[in-house]
């Protein structure tokens, strides 16, 4: 046989069966059959050495076997969804009982109370929630007055000490939780608990901030499975390396729904799981930046079996040669899009440029998975799935469904550097019950306690059209529009903007020479995973650093105005409430108003405002925490906290203490990873 000719044949062969996806298809018999008669007919001028033959069959049997092998990897990510979901609804189910639990208890102590109150008494919180403080008020009280109901922590930490070098609840003393409490110290469960709640302190020198022992140990968990594919009944001889960098591309590949699913604002997995998308956010980021490295070995793998691994009869030319070939430059242009993506999405490029970060994530996406698409037909069935979500998600949904325009007013509060961005109107009523109808809820529907919704803003210049960017709603929820009403609700819609640079830059310099905006807002967005779970406590703590606010006050604004329990002081039902908001400056007073405090401070809400840090130092959390966890064995505690990395982590760390003695705590931080 011509060595060229040969060359050609062989290469054209493994190039061939490389476009095959499964071991058992017509196509891949068609071509077996083709060498199997090239081998039988000895006639041919071009007989194959039985020796390349018989080689070429096993790297071709490796590298088919592994794509019919990685098929599972999503069959193995769905019964992990399965698991997943059966404990969030078991959850979900139990807090459902303990909360109508609640509701016969407090509906009976009424009941009691109904028998007890003489003739022409009040009751206790009889006028609670006669006032509706998401109205604007012209009340001066918002100023910095000191209210009697609220209370002041006198014990600081040194605004200037290192928190991470403090102890794990920041005491300086010792902790309250560190009385031995023998029937719970020796249970492994506790231990267990705590320690997957616990959170490590940043990593030295870059100062990233760590998830949780529970979060990293699921990551890595991903991560392992990821390996086992890469590397399960791989033949690591250096002449069938070819099969070990087509894995690495398999594996990206099956990934790729996965980090579209993850990335929807709108998708199956908060149903599932009760954790909407800003709270898989941190998956998502994992996910693509293990694709990122998959995309590196399987290039670096290729190039490597090119220079060193394959067989010289096997070679149709130089390294240029292959590099220049339509199939490796597709897949050259997939890897740098999908590094660049990876580049430009770095917290440290987030924070500087979060205006080219959003443009840059659209238009690399799509010519990543153009270039995909044509690079591998292995892939092209991800691709189109990855495609149906992406545009499903931005088309149908957000703009088509959760998409409104409307004109809101400007308001500079007292700190020069915060924007009150607020609307009102009536919530319209219901237009049907179709399936359109149902799914239909933008934000002129209504919201959640917690959710956040996207603003774009043309007014500020062409850049901010296409622009979209996310926002915590810091207005109580209105109550949802029934046929039943004589009158619809009225919705007050207020966002706390913190101006830094770009958007928020923007915004504030307009808001200084206008008094509104035409804004369209896409959402809301959000999950109701926090408040079903602090339905089901005793005791309710929810702690929040500066702009935090915005997140923890409708959260407990909505609890306490639940019925039945708004009927009775502090909640009903044995319930207490808890509020502690540290602020940087008085003049973050201003974000909150006065009359609002006040009303929860009457309804029995303990509020605790330390000193502003610039002036006091920070807050000590750990103790805060500590001391409510230790008020009864029996007490079930919720935690929600919502504030800067430090706050989250002193909390966090200050409930697994107290979880590793034994009290009964569940925790959630609200916090976005953008």
């Amino acid at each position: 046989m011509d060595d060229a000719s040969g060359t050609n044949i062989w290469a054209n062969f493994l190039q061939a069966s490389l476009r095959l996806p499964k071991t058992r298809s017509p196509a891949w018999q068609k071509l077996n059959d083709s060498v199997a008669t090239i081998s039988d007919n000895s006639s041919q001028s071009l007989s194959p050495d039985p020796e390349k033959l018989a080689y070429l069959r096993r790297l071709i049997a490796y590298i088919v076997d592994g794509r019919d092998f990685v098929v599972t990897y999503n069959y193995v990510l769905l019964v992990v969804l399965v698991l997943l979901s059966v404990l969030h609804w078991r959850r979900k189910l139990l807090g459902r009982r303990k909360w109508k639990q609640s509701v016969t208890r407090s509906q009976s102590a009424k009941t009691a109370e109904d028998v007890l109150v003489f003739e022409g008494q009040q009751r206790p919180g009889e006028d609670f929630g006669s006032q509706d403080l998401n109205q604007p008020s012209s009340s001066s009280s918002s100023t910095l007055q000191d209210s009697s109901a609220l209370e002041y922590t006198s014990k600081m930490v040194d605004s200037d000490a290192d928190i991470e070098r403090q102890p794990l609840l920041g005491f300086r003393g010792r902790s309250p939780l560190d009385a031995p409490r023998q029937r719970y110290a020796k249970r492994l469960p506790d231990a267990v608990a705590a320690w997957l709640m616990y959170q490590p302190r940043p990593i030295p020198i870059i100062n990233r901030t760590l998830p949780s022992n529970g979060t990293s140990l699921f990551v890595l968990a991903y991560v392992a499975l990821n390996i086992f594919y890469n590397v399960y009944q791989i033949d690591w001889r250096p002449e069938y390396f070819f099969s070990f960098a087509d894995r690495a591309g398999v594996v990206f590949i099956v990934n790729l729904p996965l980090l579209y699913l993850l990335a929807a604002k709108n998708q199956p997995l908060k149903f599932l799981t009760g954790r909407s998308y800003e709270a898989l956010n941190i998956f998502h980021r994992r996910v693509g930046e293990l694709m990122c490295f998959e995309a590196f070995v399987h290039t670096l793998g290729m190039i490597i079996w090119e220079l060193w691994c394959s067989p010289e009869w096997l070679l149709r030319g130089n390294i240029w040669h292959f590099l220049t070939g339509q199939l490796v430059l597709l897949g050259l242009g997939a890897f740098a899009a999908y590094e660049l993506l990876y580049l430009t999405s770095l917290g440290s490029f987030r924070q500087r440029w979060y205006e080219v970060f959003l443009a840059s994530h659209v238009v690399l996406q799509v010519a990543a998975l153009v270039f995909l698409y044509l690079h591998f037909s292995t892939a092209q069935p991800y691709v189109a799935m990855a495609l149906v979500i992406f545009l499903a998600d931005r088309l149908i949904w957000r703009v088509g469904l959760k998409r409104v325009s409307m004109k809101a007013n400007l308001d500079i509060l007292d700190d020069g550097s915060t924007l009150l961005l607020s609307a009102d109107w009536d919530i319209p009523r219901s237009t049907g019950w179709g399936v359109l109808a149902r799914f239909r809820q933008s934000i002129v529907h209504g919201w959640r306690p917690m959710d956040h919704v996207f603003i774009s803003a043309s007014a500020l210049g062409r850049t901010h059209m296409l622009q979209a960017h996310p926002f915590t709603i810091a207005s109580a929820a209105p109550k949802p529009c029934t046929s039943a009403e004589a009158s619809p609700p009225h919705a007050w819609l207020s966002l706390l903007i913190r101006a830094h640079g770009g958007f928020t830059g923007d915004l504030l310099r307009y808001a200084q020479e206008h008094s509104s905006i035409s804004v369209r807002l896409d959402g809301p967005y959000g999950s109701t995973d926090a408040i079903d779970m602090l339905r089901a406590r005793d005791t309710i703590i929810l702690i929040a650093g500066g702009s935090g606010i915005a997140v923890v006050f409708p959260l407990l604004w909505a609890l306490v105005h639940e019925q039945p329990f708004s009927a009775s002081l502090g909640g009903g039902a044995g319930k207490e409430f808890h509020l502690l908001w540290a602020i940087h400056s008085r003049a973050q007073r201003s974000w909150m108003l006065q009359e609002c405090l006040d009303e929860l401070a009457q309804a029995g809400v303990h509020i605790t405002i330390p000193e502003p840090t610039a002036e006091a130092g920070r807050p000590d959390i750990g103790s805060y925490v500590a001391n409510l966890a230790l008020r009864g064995d029996d007490q079930e505690l919720g935690v929600v906290v919502s504030g800067p990395d430090a706050m989250n982590r002193a909390a966090r760390n200050a409930c697994a203490r107290a979880v590793k003695n034994g009290a009964d705590v569940k925790l959630r931080i609200e916090k976005f990873g953008w």
